[in-house]
Order: C-alpha cells, then structure tokens, then sequence
C-alpha cells in the first residue's frame, strides 16, 4: 500500500478532530489523542478547545476533578492528561524500561533501585484514600529516616524521583488546589481503576491508540514518542509483530510504516484537502510523530518549533503541513511563516477566532512578520 504525504496528513487532520473541530468533549479528543502534554495546562486545555465547535479553557481541569482524565508522568516522562485506561497502558511500558535500575540515574538522583522500590510501598500507604499537597507528601515521605537523603530531590519541581513511582501507579496528581498542584493515587482518583496491566497486554493498545491519531508509523518513531528510545528494540519489534493483521504496512513517498488494517481504506482513499489552521503550544499534531519528522517540519525550521527549556511553539498547518508559528500579544495574533512565504491572512483571521475561544480571550486581530 503506497500513499502520499498529502494524504497522510489530511487523513491525520482527521482522525485529530483537527479538519472539522468534532471532538465531542475533552474526554473523547484526549482519548483519540492518546493523551495531551499537560506540563503547562493551558497549552492541554487550548489542545482540546481548538478540536471542538465550542469549547472554551476549562474543560480539560474538569475532567481531571471528575476522575474522567489522570494527569500524570507519561510519555517520555513529561505530565500528559490521559483517559484512565491509556494511561494504565502507558504507565506500564513506561515502568517496562526500568530506567531507574540504570546506575547513571542513581547517580544522577541519589535513588537506588531498592529506594524507588520501598518508595512504591511507602507511597502507596500515604496516599491511601489521601489527596496530599508536595510538602505534605514529602514530609510524610521523609519521616521515615531512610529516605532523608531523598528530601531535595523528592521536593524539585521536575519531580524526577516521583516519575517512576507514578509509572508502577504508586501516584498521579490530585485535583488542582488553586495554584498548588497535589498528589493522590490513581485508585483513589478513577472510579474502577483496574490498576497497571502487564505491559505484554498493554502493548497492543497503545500502540493501537497510537496508530490510530499519528499513523503511518515505524515501531522506531512509537518508541521515540512514548520513552525516547528507552524500551528494547527486540521487544519493541516483538510487540509489532504480534499485532499480526491488526496492522498493514504502508509505504509514505518511501517511508515505511504501519497502520491500524480497519483504517487502510480510509487512507487509501483520502483526497488531499486545502486547509489553513492554526495549533496551541506543545500540540500532540507534531509531538505525535516528532519534531525531528522532516517531513511534517522541515529540518531547517526545527529550531522555531523545538525551542529552548523544551518549549514547543503554536503551529501554523498549510495542507497539514507545519508552515509557521505564532504568538499572541494582547489582542495581536502575530504569525511568522517559514522561508518568507506570504501568510494566507483571510484564512487565518478565520482561525484566529477559534484560537480565541479556545484561548478563552476577546477576537484577536492577525498580522504578519
């Protein structure tokens, strides 16, 4: 099967809720998304306004409150908002890769493997039917004097020491407590949790999940989207292959790759679409397949999009491809469009009134750099 990337990009469009903005609610575009990075929240809640006809910032908190979404470390250990039975999934290849066992990262953090592994039973106790602010976890954490070297580390903001407590579901976030973030477990959190699959059992639908929003795809780019290359390619290629005719290779302008079987017609047929739309911050539209795709972002504008600190900027789509990026300053919608091409700025004024619903701001106002 050979299509164009043209087709893939529209059909992406698609399947994102990104072409005709119907995503139902927050719950059912983060699940069709596998999850959206939440490290910055409005950046999450701007994701999933911007896929529905009428959604407005807060939307995505709620469904947090509600148990419908788990906040957690995720992929590629950053905080993604996911529906409760992806996560489990994701939680589980996650915890696959052992990268705490790692003696770099003990030396790096301080924690044995046998610390995470008293830390998993502590915390697992403490956040027993509790929703415990950091201070309050960690003091209750560090009154135990094996873990008082621990005390700076579990206190940093980057949470590195949590991450692997999350991913055996030791803990996840809480309910947001106005600025202050807080901990719970994800039992006390999600109604019916069912807890962490192995992860054999969870490989088949996350990789499904994935497919699904990001294909065609290689197991190389899945991997790179869920641990940075972390989990052992024998495994990696073993999980692909017992999907069986789950999956059909496909062949993009000579990249091969996989797609879900019950979605290869659909691709296969996809006519190519004109489109101009706009994208929040660290969008799963181009954290999906990477920012290292050239042919989604071209390698010479990488740096626009893939900043520094980890910032991923707004995106500008022409034909799906990523064509720009841009920046709200008051009421300014400023675009910046790659290789000095003219901006589209009827069809992005269009746009703009959704980006300021789903940045929850009066009508913005476009202009070119």
């Amino acid at each position: 099967m050979r299509v164009s990337w043209d087709q893939v990009f529209t059909w992406r469009m698609g399947r994102q809720f990104i072409a005709a903005r119907d995503g139902a609610n927050a719950v059912a575009v983060v699940g069709r998304l596998a999850g959206v990075q939440a490290q910055v929240t409005s950046a999450a809640e701007t994701a999933v306004a911007i896929r529905t006809t009428k959604g407005e910032p807060g939307a995505v908190v709620k469904a947090l409150g509600d148990g419908k979404l788990v906040k957690t470390w995720a992929m590629r250990g950053t905080l993604h908002a996911l529906t409760p039975d992806i996560a489990a999934g994701v939680l589980s290849l996650m915890g696959s890769a052992r990268t705490w066992e790692k003696p770099s990262w003990t030396k790096v953090y301080g924690a044995t493997p046998a610390d995470v592994a008293a830390l998993v039973d502590a915390v697992g106790e403490i956040l027993d039917g509790a929703i415990l602010s950091r201070d309050e976890l960690v003091s209750a954490i560090v009154a135990e004097p094996r873990f008082h070297p621990l005390g700076e580390q579990l206190r940093s903001g980057w949470g590195s020491v949590l991450k692997p407590l999350a991913w055996q579901g030791a803990l996840c976030h809480g309910p947001a407590d106005g600025n202050s973030i807080t901990f719970t477990s994800p039992a006390h959190l999600v109604p019916d949790w069912k807890g962490i699959p192995e992860p054999d059992a969870a490989a088949p639908e996350i990789i499904a999940a994935y497919l699904g929003a990001y294909g065609p795809a290689a197991p190389e780019t899945f991997d790179a989207w869920l641990s940075r290359g972390n989990i052992k390619k024998p495994v990696l290629r073993r999980w692909f292959a017992e999907l069986g005719d789950r999956i059909t290779e496909v062949e993009v302008e000579g990249r091969k790759g996989y797609i879900l079987t019950e979605h290869a017609d659909a691709l296969a047929t996809t006519e190519p679409a004109h489109s101009v739309r706009l994208l929040g911050a660290f969008d799963q539209y181009v954290l999906g397949p990477g920012t290292a795709d050239a042919a989604l972002l071209s390698a010479e504008h990488r740096a626009k999009v893939s900043r520094t600190a980890g910032w991923i900027s707004p995106l500008v789509l022409i034909d799906g491809a990523i064509a720009g990026t841009w920046e709200v300053t008051g009421t300014d919608l400023i675009v910046s469009m790659f290789d000095d091409a003219p901006a589209p700025l009827s069809e992005l004024s269009a746009e703009a009134a959704h980006v300021a619903r789903a940045l929850g701001i009066p009508d913005l106002t476009v202009s070119a750099k």
